[in-house]
């Protein structure tokens, strides 16, 4: 019988104005360190999202309804997401925590996924 580990999505969010300050060096050393941890073997996925911050639909009145979204107001967005394998939830962050994206002042939120 084959057992797998618990998977977690790592979810990268940062305030994208940001990336536009870094120069094509800095913006390079960033991508490689990006790409470096894609091939650390407990990474199951990744995928960086599109430059809008999408759309989010709602019921309104019993009838879904299309806004941009998520919050007008806020400075950070959803920018991608890695899906790891990882024991449990503490060897989660602990692989999380060494993720470039918090070097260049993104946040990560770690959530558990559900086998079926």
């Amino acid at each position: 019988m084959e057992t797998h580990m618990p998977q977690y999505m790592l979810l990268l969010y940062d305030d994208p104005t940001g990336w536009q300050k870094l120069g094509p060096e800095d913006m390079q050393k960033a991508i490689e360190k990006y790409m470096a941890w894609t091939k650390k073997p407990f990474n199951v996925d990744s995928k960086r999202l599109g430059e809008d911050v999408g759309k989010v639909i709602r019921s309104q009145n019993g009838k879904p309804r299309a806004t941009d979204g998520p919050y007008s107001e806020t400075k950070e967005v959803l920018g991608g997401f890695y899906l790891i394998e990882a024991a449990n939830y503490d060897e989660a962050v602990q692989r999380a925590s060494d993720h470039p994206h918090l070097e260049y002042g993104g946040t990560i939120e770690v959530r558990q996924l559900f086998r079926s």
